[in-house]
């Protein structure tokens, strides 16, 4: 049994031996056997300053070497010097960076009175730390298909689509051995009109990374381009929906948080007390809520559960992103060519906005388009009015982003009260010293569901739904401007069987961008 792990927007087809599951690709899968594998979860990272975007997929492929391929709509045509593989640890770090976390604090003595110094007054509170090229057009003129570029990066080898018809790509892609679904043209056209190109990714198995326990491991995916939209290519994914299926989204931004600009946005409720019993099971607590949240949203948002510096945390589940990890995401490109851009600051610190959502067919209807949203703060051990912590989003009052999706232990004091007028409530680590690091909610699209009531481990009320911005009427897609177009040549594609451009990857998780295929075996 295969498994494919978090990231890809894809449309996938293929050949398999036996039914498999995955993780992974917003896309449509089957074998040579036309069974479905089916999609759960797709993470994708991008980061934005002006035009430029640099998109990142995860690709974790757990099972047997076999062949698959995967199409991505694009904007432009891209080149071997825009696409790039990428260590598998920096989305790890991302994720657990953003996860939500569960805390636990220790209420102090309610007698205790910090010392006084003489001159000085109260003591003061420390701050806490915040711990290649193609040789020639290749052309199919009566399907309306050319091949704009082909190249290998890693384990990969990758051609780029352009198309002046759905049906013509869809022929294409059938008769070069892809087992596209028939009718994937209707998902097909309106990238077609909008004049996108279709990046195809097939594996050569051989030069994929072997597990220690068998199969292989793919290396995530990584390429930029100038585009005037800001959007994530989504309605190719919408083949594979069968069921709910999860998309987390990280947007990496010089100095913005972001939202989505065509969808409802709406804040996971946070800062809620929960059960010491919630230690056990915090990812299905987690679960249930943000399902919840969904639910008081319409089932149609877009759901806030973090926005804050890359380069701080508090409290720090894991490390923040150290510089090395911002190149690897992207930074060693965004501003590439643009006078007075500083790279090494943007290097060192970025705002990170992670978005949620769980669709299906009926609430993920159109490619997400995103657009930069006032600062906001929440999440932290900030009391507010009657010494009660705040919960859910607030407009930041210095302009920096501070939200996360935080919830805690409390163990009351129970220790014997010497004195006439106790101060309770002042939380902080327990009496013996070692606090527990905060947990981290992972993998949120494998979690139990429908078997857990928020009552029964949720002790704060949970206030009514935060809501960001009021989304406009879609606007109108611009057209990107066209790639100079390459220089004339090269072979004409033949459509007899004899020549197929064949299509291998081993498995791939990119966004629901796109469509993930397994090519079919010759007969």
């Amino acid at each position: 049994m295969s498994r494919l792990v978090p990231a890809a927007f894809a449309l996938a087809l293929g050949l398999a031996a036996a039914p498999a599951t995955t993780r992974a690709f917003c896309g449509f899968y089957v074998s040579d056997a036309n069974q479905a594998l089916v999609n759960k979860a797709t993470r994708v990272a991008l980061m934005r300053d002006g035009t430029r975007t640099v998109l990142s997929m995860s690709n974790d492929y757990d099972g047997p070497a076999q062949d698959f391929a995967m199409v991505v709509p694009v904007p432009v045509v891209l080149q071997r010097e825009n696409v790039h593989t990428l260590p598998q640890e920096v989305f790890t770090h991302l994720e657990s960076l953003t996860a939500p976390r569960l805390v636990e604090y220790w209420e102090q003595d309610p007698c205790y009175q910090p010392p006084r110094y003489r001159g000085h007054g109260m003591m003061r509170r420390a701050p806490m730390r915040t711990s290649a090229p193609v040789q020639g057009v290749a052309e199919d003129r009566d399907l309306g298909v050319r091949i704009e570029a082909r190249f290998s990066v890693g384990e990969y080898d990758v051609l780029v689509l352009s198309a002046t018809q759905s049906s013509g790509l869809e022929t294409w892609l059938h008769q070069n051995r892809y087992n596209v679904p028939q009718g994937a043209a209707e998902y097909l056209a309106p990238y077609v009109r909008e004049q996108w190109k279709f990046f195809v990714a097939k594996v050569d198995i051989e030069r994929a990374a072997r597990r220690p326990s068998g199969g292989v491991r793919l290396s995530p995916l990584r390429f930029h381009y100038d585009a005037p939209d800001f959007r994530l290519p989504v309605r190719l994914g919408l083949m594979n929906a069968n069921g709910a299926q999860d998309l987390v989204v990280y947007v990496l931004h010089p100095t913005s948080r972001f939202e989505a600009a065509n969808y409802a946005n709406v804040f996971i409720p946070t800062n809620l007390d929960v059960a010491n019993s919630a230690r056990r099971s915090f990812g299905e607590l987690y679960a249930r809520l943000f399902d919840y949240t969904m639910e008081q949203a319409g089932n149609r948002a877009l759901v806030t559960e973090y926005s804050w510096s890359t380069s701080s945390c508090d409290p720090c589940p894991t490390p923040p992103l150290a510089q090395s990890e911002l190149a690897v995401l992207g930074a060693d490109v965004l501003g590439q060519g643009r006078p007075g851009f500083d790279e090494s600051y943007h290097v060192y610190n970025m705002t990170v906005t992670r978005l949620h959502t769980r669709y299906d067919r009926a609430t993920l209807t159109e490619d997400i388009v995103f657009r930069e949203a006032p600062p906001i703060s929440g999440g932290r051990e900030t009391p507010g009015a009657n010494n009660r912590i705040e919960q859910g989003a607030r407009p930041a009052q210095y302009g920096g982003n501070n939200f996360q999706a935080r919830y805690a232990i409390r163990h009351p004091w129970t220790g014997v009260v010497r004195c006439a007028n106790p101060v309770r409530g002042r939380w902080g680590g327990p009496p013996n010293g070692a606090a527990p690091p905060p947990a981290a909610a992972r993998d949120l699209a494998d979690a139990p569901r429908g078997r857990l009531r928020l009552a029964s481990y949720v002790r704060s009320p949970i206030p009514a739904l935060s809501r960001g911005s009021t989304p406009p009427p879609p606007p109108p897609v611009v057209a990107p401007t066209p790639a100079p177009t390459p220089t004339p040549g090269g072979r004409v594609i033949q459509k007899t069987s004899a020549t197929p451009e064949r299509a291998s990857l081993g498995a791939l998780l990119l966004l629901a961008v796109g469509l993930i295929v397994r090519p079919r075996t010759k007969r």
